[in-house]
């Protein structure tokens, strides 16, 4: 179990796996996150936290590869949690775990920044692939919900437009939508992971997009993904 600070002592992969912070009001669920999780090889929990104000310094204080994120806690729940940590530009990858099914809880998370979202009666090895996979850069986004994304009025949207972009950025935009990660994308395009990394960041610098999830969906509104 955690000490005082929030760290975890034994069990995990000894600081060489993926590194996740735990971030929930309710101690049971904590307890059976990380239960689970410190049995996992290749995945470490290097912390918890109670509530969004709590996360957001834990995060900045421990550098967690992927925080698992309630959305509704007391105090500042994990949408607001997730928009500070962006304006901290905190390269964690938020995979929010959620007992709400509701559309219009989950889409303003993913505006906000998440990776994706789980629920909160997920099989263990499927939170555990999930953990992989936001990690390894993939976009967790189920199809109603991207639905729901793309069919809401986005106020500030995107000025980019497709012909803005490289033949290659296009692309790389296609496999992002496709949910491929930086590696899955270079072997796919004979590229190095470098390449890959510069010509998504110039595609999010040209669309003035904030992630790979807006990628995504910026690639499907505009015909670039199937």
């Amino acid at each position: 179990m955690a000490d005082s600070t929030g760290r975890s002592g034994s069990g995990g992969s000894g600081g060489n796996g993926i590194r996740v912070l735990l971030v929930d009001d309710h101690q049971v669920v904590r307890r059976g996150l990380r239960t689970f999780l410190e049995v996992q090889e290749d995945i470490e929990v290097v912390g918890e936290a109670s509530d969004g104000e709590e996360g957001i310094a834990r995060a900045e204080e421990l550098g967690p590869d992927v925080i698992l994120m309630d959305i509704k806690m007391p105090g500042t729940d994990g949408i607001e949690a997730l928009r500070r940590l962006r304006a901290l530009a905190n390269p964690a990858r938020v995979l929010i775990v959620t007992s709400f099914t509701e559309q219009r809880t989950v889409v303003p998370a993913l505006r906000a920044g998440a990776a994706g979202y789980v629920y909160k009666d997920i099989d263990p090895d499927a939170l555990a692939g999930a953990i992989r996979s936001v990690h390894a850069g993939h976009v967790l986004l189920q199809p109603e919900v991207a639905l729901a994304l793309l069919s809401q009025d986005e106020q500030g949207s995107p000025a980019g437009r497709p012909g803005s972009l490289t033949d290659r950025e296009r692309e790389v935009l296609g496999l992002i939508a496709d949910g491929r990660s930086n590696r899955e994308i270079a072997r796919a395009l004979v590229l190095s992971e470098k390449t890959v990394k510069t010509h998504v960041s110039n595609i999010l610098m040209k669309l003035d997009l904030s992630d790979r999830t807006q990628a995504a969906l910026w690639a499907v509104r505009h015909g670039i993904a199937e």
